[in-house]
């Protein structure tokens, strides 16, 4: 929890929404928050380059410029400002963006005080920098896991995690895009209501069950290598991300390792504590029974 105090830039071009969740944060017990409001992005962005801020909340679908090209912009010159996506956009939309950019963290708007009480631990979190990020291409991997181990080099830090899919609290996919199908020589729509387990071998999603999922529950991001199986039966080394979002559903982003051959591949891994540990868990309780 964070002790000391922080101040928070709230950015919403609904102007009620704006100044409803700088309330929250700052009528928080636990929070010690100072809050700013702005409802223009462009306005938002030069606060922030001018201003000192210890994180931003900001919506994603506003005029000008998203919540996701705020961040890129200000990523520029505030590459470890931590920036949280609170919106009404789906998940499943946003997943490409928010890997590519690395957003710190997303909430999903929704009725009642319950997302904003989610929002405000995420806040916290992510101030004490114990969030780790929808990881974008040259965020390095954490710590390794001390059973399953790699090392960074080995997990390739730098892969493009350019291929993503969503899978929904039952265990199948929700929402897959052309890279992440393509990568298992699939169209997304044949993936999409399939269960995850279709694109693993069978000692492969036993890994993921007994080593990947068990630390997604606990709150952390994974990061390593795994198998993957493509359409015609072939398996090839792949790299992986996964994460929770907070209604409860597995953000996965996956490259192919290169220079890799078909076989399986070492399935070490690290996990980044995500500092909330009970965020997505039943998501990815279900999906660990999706095939039982």
């Amino acid at each position: 929890m964070t002790e000391r105090s922080v101040r928070v830039l709230c950015v919403d071009d609904e102007p009620g929404l704006a100044e409803l969740v700088a309330t929250f944060l700052e009528r928080d017990a636990d929070l010690d928050c100072e809050t700013a409001v702005e409802t223009d992005p462009d306005a938002a962005l030069a606060r922030i380059r001018e201003e000192p801020f210890d994180c931003v909340v900001t919506d994603y679908d506003m005029p000008a410029r998203t919540g996701v090209e705020l961040l890129s912009a200000a990523r520029e010159t505030h590459p470890e400002l931590p920036f949280l996506l609170f919106s009404a956009t789906g998940p499943d939309e946003l997943a490409a963006e928010m890997v590519r950019v690395g957003v710190t963290d997303y909430v999903r708007k929704r009725g009642g005080s319950d997302a904003y009480t989610t929002l405000i631990r995420r806040v916290d979190y992510a101030i004490d920098g114990e969030d780790g990020s929808f990881d974008g291409p040259d965020t390095a991997v954490g710590s390794a896991d001390a059973s399953h181990s790699l090392a960074v080099d080995d997990v390739d830090a730098r892969v493009s995690f350019d291929a993503v899919c969503t899978v929904s609290p039952d265990g199948t996919f929700e929402y897959v895009d052309e890279a992440y199908a393509r990568a298992y020589g699939y169209d997304p729509e044949t993936l999409v209501g399939e269960p995850w387990q279709r694109l693993h071998p069978d000692d492969e999603v036993e890994h993921i069950r007994t080593n990947v999922l068990p630390a997604v529950m606990e709150g952390d991001r994974w990061t390593g290598r795994s198998t993957g199986v493509r359409a015609d039966g072939n398996t090839f080394p792949e790299s992986k991300l996964v994460s929770t979002t907070s209604d409860g559903r597995l953000l996965i982003s996956v490259s192919a390792v290169d220079g890799g051959s078909d076989g399986d591949a070492d399935s070490g891994g690290s996990a980044v504590s995500d500092g909330d540990g009970n965020s997505g868990g039943s998501a990815v309780s279900d999906a660990t029974r999706a095939d039982d």
